[in-house]
């Protein structure tokens, strides 16, 4: 099928949102049309004109799609499918779940990254920063039992154990990776209360920072990052 045979599974959207309703509409249309990773979509113009709303507003969605790992842009040449779209046959938003899906995504390419750096920053640490990286762990551990915003405490700490691994580069790439996935303002990915479970072994990870045992830090980061992955899933799969 053609792309612009796609637009065949679009109807006009009868209120002119720019939220989850057109989201919602792109979603279908590419489980209707079989569209698959690699195949272009219809152009935005005919996007905008067959779901009656604004240019603005397909590319607002789109830049949603595109920080998420959706899609991709090539320029002067369309849009392209970068991810597999299903739409939700449950009680979870299509939406939510793309997000999920985006975020495990990023939770593979972060283990691949941090496992390295935990094992550098244990090596390389000096006595100063092995210190600093227990007194953080202990001011997130305290604001998380406190039931305390925790974001800030959660940067400080594993900023440190990026400093400490002697390559700042970690730091700037992990953090950009998480700042390109962007979340929705009702998603459940940015809430105080997501990845709760995780926080306890970030004691087991700065213990082992201090011990100097990579191993422990290792076993330690993929244990955090598995229980942070078992919620994505538990939110998506509903």
């Amino acid at each position: 099928m053609g792309r612009d045979g796609a637009l065949n599974y679009l109807e006009p959207i009868e209120t002119r949102t720019r939220g989850v309703a057109v989201l919602d509409a792109l979603a279908d249309m590419i489980e209707r049309a079989g569209l698959t990773v690699g195949d272009r979509l219809p152009p935005e113009i005919s996007l905008a004109s067959t779901l009656g709303v604004g240019r603005s507003t397909i590319r607002e969605a789109l830049n949603r799609w595109e920080g998420l790992g959706i899609i991709k842009r090539r320029r002067g040449d369309g849009t392209y499918l970068a991810a597999r779209v299903q739409t939700s046959k449950g009680l979870v938003p299509t939406m939510i779940r793309l997000e999920g899906e985006a975020l495990l995504r990023l939770i593979e390419v972060r283990r691949a990254l941090e496992k390295d750096v935990v094992r550098k920053a244990t090596v390389n640490a000096t006595p100063s920063q092995r210190a600093a990286i227990s007194r953080l762990c202990d001011i997130l551990i305290a604001d998380v039992d406190a039931r305390r915003n925790w974001h800030q405490a959660d940067h400080a700490f594993h900023g440190a154990i990026y400093e400490a691994s002697g390559n700042p580069m970690f730091g700037q790439i992990l953090h950009r990776l998480d700042d390109a996935l962007e979340r929705s303002n009702e998603s459940p990915f940015g809430r105080d209360d997501f990845g709760l479970d995780s926080f306890p072994p970030h004691r087991e990870l700065a213990d082992a920072i201090v011990a100097a045992d990579p191993e422990a830090a290792v076993r330690a980061i993929n244990k955090i990052l598995d229980l942070v992955e078992a919620d994505v899933r538990t939110i998506i799969t509903g």
